[in-house]
């Protein structure tokens, strides 16, 4: 009896343990621990395991590289990335292992690569002499220059004066405009020569006489004994004839198949007979209906006459009121659709002037003998 209690502990000492250790793991798991996971025994994690423990069981924030493990195929890479340069610029290959790097462990990891002077220096080609180091060290905009001179109208003065004349508003010179060949200050000679060349003919030519000019003649054909209103009037044409005081005020051109009509204003003979005032009319553009096709084919003139404007003088000064010139007295270009004046106001005005200091010479004359 004896015996048999001894082998019963016995054999209690060998499977009480078991059962313990058991249940301890089957409590771990039904409240809330992890599931222990089999082990792999894979090439991969044989490698890695050991980084994995070294950092869990180091107190630091960071693992220095010398502490860190690495596999055969890290450490060739290290060995080819990490080079440093000598006083030959030739690079020296280093070991990643050689390497002593300081690490702070207040710092992040990039700001301890960054303050450390021994970290791996990669060389970087000179691009000093090559395109690149101008881009870089110059405006791109010299470069187009030449050889950088003075004398070297550069693509950057330019750009530069083109900027200057946006920003003044730089306004149309009507002066120079010109409507069919037919520019201000012409003389009758050569509107009639360019209005023939144009395929123009002349159809009205009017004359005129100063209003002053013919009430000093009316007073002399009267004191001279002339009688009859229309004898009077031929008196005052004679007399301004004789003066040259007459002169072509107006003169229309047609130019029939385009239907195109062009009327010239000129100035008196106190300013040479030029001409001030060009006025052209166009009826192609207005074609009259509400037919498709009469729709189409005003809305193609007008189209076609808005585009020659912007061809031949550019985009207006004044959008709103459509004109060119400079403002105040000087030159000015108005458009309309199928009309077109250009004016000089200038030159009238002048012409005013000079026939008023002729008014007052004459008035200024001793008529009196009391």
């Amino acid at each position: 009896m004896p015996q048999l209690i001894i082998i019963w502990l016995i054999c209690a000492l060998f499977i009480f343990p078991a059962g313990a250790f058991a249940s301890e793991d089957m409590d771990s798991i039904m409240f809330g621990d992890e599931i222990p996971l089999e082990e792999d025994t894979s090439p991969e994690t044989e490698e890695f395991a050991p980084v994995l423990q070294s950092t869990a069981s180091s107190g630091d924030e960071f693992a220095t590289p010398s502490s860190i493990p690495v596999s055969d195929n890290q450490q060739e890479y290290f060995s080819i990335q990490a080079q440093a340069v000598d006083s030959d610029n030739e690079p020296t290959e280093i070991e990643a292992n050689s390497l002593n790097i300081k690490v702070d462990d207040s710092q992040s990891l990039t700001d301890n690569l960054e303050l450390d002077n021994n970290a791996l220096k990669v060389s970087i080609p000179n691009v000093e002499e090559t395109w690149v180091g101008k881009l870089t060290s110059s405006n791109p905009l010299t470069l187009l220059s030449g050889d950088g001179t003075k004398d070297d109208a550069t693509l950057e003065q330019l750009v530069n004066d083109a900027r200057e004349a946006d920003k003044s508003n730089k306004k149309s010179n009507a002066s120079v405009f010109d409507i069919s060949g037919v520019m201000l200050r012409m003389g009758l000679k050569q509107v009639d020569r360019t209005m023939q060349n144009r395929g123009f003919r002349k159809v009205m030519q009017k004359y005129q006489i100063p209003n002053f000019i013919k009430w000093r003649n009316e007073e002399l054909c009267r004191n001279s004994g002339v009688v009859g209103y229309e004898r009077i009037e031929s008196c005052i044409t004679e007399r301004a004839k004789k003066d040259k005081h007459q002169y072509v005020q107006t003169a229309q051109y047609v130019k029939y198949d385009t239907k195109e009509d062009i009327e010239v204003t000129f100035s008196s003979n106190f300013t040479d007979n030029k001409v001030y005032k060009i006025v052209y009319k166009s009826q192609a553009a207005n074609i009259t209906g509400n037919s498709p096709k009469a729709i189409y084919l005003r809305n193609i003139k007008i189209y076609d006459f808005w585009k020659k404007i912007n061809q031949k003088y550019g985009k207006p000064d004044d959008k709103t009121n459509v004109t060119w010139g400079m403002g105040g007295n000087k030159p000015f270009l108005k458009a309309a659709t199928g009309y077109l004046k250009l004016e000089d106001p200038m030159l009238r005005e002048l012409d005013y002037t000079r026939m008023s200091r002729e008014d007052q010479r004459y008035m200024n004359t001793d008529l009196y003998s009391f």
